[in-house]
């Protein structure tokens, strides 16, 4: 009795180290911030020095209209992303799983983008929308077109932003939905083959159901670094013209270090803290409903069978 006990707790004591190192690392800093929230709190204040006034860091945050408009932005610019990145990664997957020549080189070529620095992306664009020497200025000119005011509009701007962030991280998209489309069972496909499925149906009825649980995770991953990007944006536009490319988590640094407002930047980041925690079991939640109406029409087709 004594050696079944032990032999189940056996697991939990190799774990325990990890879980001891994770809590350190991860709640200790979480319930920091979460305290750090409730006061008014500056840089030259130790945090036992700072006032407790409760919640209203949150109160006056829901009633700022720059913290708005960066709240705004953020969920524009990440719905956006997200969309047109999972589009054109599961497509570029999609084209690409066949046997190709080179398609090994091919591959490399696509991942490289999200191997580059984020601060190196932020330059690199930055040159490239410059409004006299930049390439996308001078192609225009040479073609006789106006030259676009890139990062100088606010709305040139936020697309500016939006296209460096699509060029980057569609290849996290792409590598990881050529992965799940690889390890597809290729007997359902080629059961489809017989049963006459054209390509699209394949596609449509096959490959992406199969694929769903991966793209489900995948879609969570780029959301949440959706919400958190911030060096691209703090090099290409610093978060201007005026707050028209402002995500929250530059609000945030800038509320921190130039502000000098270290409870309200703390309770900026519990409320993107909050975001992102609603969001990810959102999507754990549909990824659960999908799994349980798999099961249950697999659980009706093997009763239908005689």
């Amino acid at each position: 009795m004594q050696t079944v006990n032990v032999s189940r707790l056996t697991p939990y004591l190799f774990l325990a180290p990890a879980i001891l190192i994770l809590g350190v690392a991860l709640m200790y800093p979480i319930g920091y911030m979460i305290y750090a929230s409730f006061l008014d709190w500056n840089p030259s204040q130790r945090i036992g020095e700072a006032e407790w006034v409760g919640l209203r860091n949150y109160a006056t945050l829901l009633q700022d209209d720059s913290f708005r408009e960066s709240l705004s932005v953020t969920l524009i610019f990440a719905a956006v992303v997200v969309s047109v990145e999972m589009v054109l990664g599961v497509g570029l997957a999609l084209l690409l799983d066949r046997n190709i020549r080179g398609l090994s080189v091919l591959r490399t070529l696509f991942i490289l983008p999200m191997m580059i620095a984020p601060i190196v992306v932020g330059l690199m664009w930055r040159y490239m929308y410059h409004p006299t020497v930049g390439t996308f200025n001078r192609t225009l000119t040479s073609l006789g077109l106006e030259p676009v005011p890139w990062l100088s509009d606010g709305w040139w701007a936020l697309t500016s932003v939006i296209i460096a962030d699509i060029w980057q991280w569609t290849p996290f998209i792409f590598i990881l939905s050529l992965a799940a489309l690889q390890s597809l069972p290729r007997s359902a496909l080629e059961a489809a083959r017989i049963d006459g499925a054209t390509g699209w149906q394949q596609i449509w009825y096959i490959k992406l159901p199969l694929m769903m649980p991966v793209l489900i995770v995948t879609c969570l991953l780029r959301l949440i670094d959706a919400f958190k990007v911030l060096e691209v944006i703090l090099v290409l536009t610093n978060g201007g013209p005026g707050l028209s490319t402002e995500i929250l988590s530059l609000r945030i640094a800038r509320t921190a270090s130039e502000f000098r407002e270290l409870g309200t930047a703390a309770a900026m980041s519990n409320y993107l803290l909050i975001m992102l925690l609603v969001l990810t079991l959102a999507m754990f939640g549909y990824t659960k409903f999908t799994e349980a109406r798999a099961a249950r029409l697999r659980a009706a087709a093997e009763g239908d069978t005689p």
